[in-house]
């Protein structure tokens, strides 16, 4: 069995759902928009990665967290109990596509499957949570926009080819694109992912780039965003 990971102030435990975790997840943890948000949804929540993240960087949040997976939802809650902020986070074990929640959400935040072809492994939950078949960019986005507030923000992690496909999705409805930082492995590499932010109200528009490596080892850039959660971050 899989023993998780251990950040600064929580651990995830992996259990028997088999999803590890990632850089990705930890990207979008520290860059989305949360500060100011009383209301967090995480979509997908799988381990619960993303709602303790957030509810580490906002004290003042009430995160709720909705995963399909029934190993998944039980490995999140326990992760949630064991944290330091139990009492405020919420695991709702529910397909998001029937979610009906009697508030808005200022802030939503989703590491969504992207996988929208070829041969799905046989492994389970974390193939579901890998492909687009159990809830592809069309519904997302459809239940974002109604589950967010008028100045609400929803932030997003996904590869550079898929990311640009959901973004012109976006547009389709009616979502302005607010942020967007691009992600490249080294300064040599191509852009690999792309960290996205939406919103129904029209704020300014930001772009930025970040590197993860450099000559020496983990990048500036990088260190100063994850440097909260990761131990061996100064």
């Amino acid at each position: 069995m899989n023993k998780g990971f251990t950040f600064k102030l929580f651990h995830i435990n992996i259990g028997l759902c088999g999803m590890p975790v990632s850089t990705d997840g930890v990207l979008l943890g520290a860059w989305a928009n949360i500060e100011q948000s009383k209301n967090i949804l995480d979509i997908g929540c799988g381990t619960g990665l993303l709602s303790l993240m957030s509810a580490q960087r906002n004290e003042n949040s009430h995160v709720d967290a909705v995963e399909l997976m029934p190993l998944a939802a039980e490995v999140a809650l326990q992760n949630f109990i064991q944290s330091p902020w139990k009492n405020r986070l919420h695991l709702i074990h529910q397909d998001i596509l029937h979610y009906h929640p009697a508030h808005l959400y200022d802030a939503i935040i989703c590491n969504p499957p992207y996988f929208n072809n070829g041969e799905q492994s046989q492994k389970g939950e974390r193939s579901i949570a890998r492909h687009t078949d159990s809830l592809p960019f069309d519904k997302l986005l459809k239940c974002c926009k109604a589950l967010m507030s008028s100045k609400g923000r929803a932030s997003f992690i996904l590869p550079f080819i898929e990311g640009n496909q959901f973004i012109e999705i976006a547009k389709k409805h009616s979502f302005h694109l607010t942020k967007l930082t691009k992600i490249q492995t080294t300064e040599k590499k191509d852009v690999s992912r792309l960290l996205i932010e939406l919103s129904i109200f029209p704020y300014i528009y930001q772009e930025t780039t970040l590197i993860i490596h450099s000559k020496d080892g983990y990048s500036n850039d990088f260190i100063q965003l994850t440097r909260h959660f990761y131990l061996n971050m100064a």
